[in-house]
């Protein structure tokens, strides 16, 4: 079976594996669909940490179940398209006692810490793939990284009463403003894109921010009648945004941070505590799968507006290659799998 490889920056290859088997409470999938994102640009360009190379990538998935194992439930059944939470925990660690196995201190990613799905077949343990009834591949390729969304406006306890600030229009920032919209917030999105912000109103924006353009701190409190932003989501990873979430939130507001930023950042520190902010990370996702696969399954998200290209499994190193020169010319890249 075939198989892509980062093998290091700057450089894929396809390679073959054999086929694997299904081990007890596991299932056999068929690869369908696989999204690339912002993770498996950075390993492409060198940048990620957590990578080691040769690695397959792959997290954003939509397959197909072709065997199931010993003591597998029979909901997952042969022929029965599915999507797959890619993350593992220890159970053993702070965050794991906790409960918060997303940020488990050993997590393993698929695609990241660990080889992920790019390859014809693998194997899951059953309670980490999701069945989704009336969601189709595309659809099931979306459902990880928007679930990333969707926990950061959990993080930042988003609520109805809320003004919500996403930075950033990328399918993660996408994510979390289909879900503070689907808490009945008003969200802001800002981006220099004026095509990722059309796609924001889509998605449930009231207001769209272009901050190449308009000045964000004056049209920030123009909307928000002088206040502030209750919530800002950071969901870019560079240091103006990171600064701006915290200057531009409101006192006594929450910021949350899903964006890695891959180099220091100086902070004026007055602002937490002068503000007196709730400052949160937000990392992968932990029980926002079935929101999304929900929000999905009522047609409220745009799905095929966000894709921006669709190659075959021999395309994907020279679109990766294209994306790394060009990021803003893409939302979201899907891989055919099949042959």
């Amino acid at each position: 079976m075939k198989a892509f490889y980062i093998t290091e920056p700057g450089k894929t290859r396809l390679g073959e594996l054999e086929l694997p088997r299904p081990a007890a409470g596991e299932v056999l999938l068929k690869t369908r669909l696989i999204g690339m994102c912002g993770t498996d640009l950075s390993t492409f360009r060198g940048k990620n940490p957590l990578v080691s190379y040769p690695r397959i990538p792959g997290h954003e998935i939509a397959a197909t179940i072709v065997d199931v194992g010993h003591d597998v439930p029979a909901e997952f059944r042969v022929d029965t398209d599915v999507t797959v939470y890619p993350n593992t925990n220890c159970g053993k660690c702070a965050s794991c006692k906790r409960g918060r196995t997303n940020a488990c201190k050993f997590n393993e990613t698929l695609g990241v810490q660990r080889d992920g799905a790019m390859k014809t077949y693998f194997t899951a343990p059953w309670s980490k793939v999701y069945v989704a009834p009336g969601l189709g591949l595309r659809e099931l390729s979306l459902v990880e990284p928007l679930a990333v969304g969707f926990h950061a406006t959990e993080r930042g306890r988003v609520t109805a009463t809320d003004i919500v600030a996403v930075v950033g229009c990328g399918m993660v920032g996408l994510g979390a403003m289909a879900s503070a919209s689907s808490r009945g917030a008003e969200v802001i999105a800002i981006d220099l894109d004026n095509q990722k912000l059309q796609l924001a109103k889509e998605v449930g924006a009231a207001h769209t921010i272009n901050s190449g353009s308009e000045n964000v701190h004056e049209r920030l409190l123009e909307l928000t009648g002088g206040l502030g932003p209750d919530v800002v989501i950071e969901a870019v990873g560079v240091p103006d945004t990171y600064r701006m979430a915290v200057e531009e939130v409101a006192h006594t507001g929450r910021v949350v941070y899903i964006g890695w930023a891959k180099e220091p950042i100086s902070f004026e520190t007055k602002y937490f505590v002068h503000k007196e902010l709730d400052i949160l990370g937000s990392r992968n996702s932990l029980a926002e799968f079935p929101a999304v696969i929900e929000v999905l399954q009522k047609g409220k998200f745009p799905v095929e507006a966000t894709i921006s290209a669709t190659v075959h499994l021999d395309q994907a190193g020279e679109t990766l290659d294209r994306w790394s020169k060009n990021p803003q010319a893409f939302t979201k890249i899907l891989v055919e799998m099949d042959a």
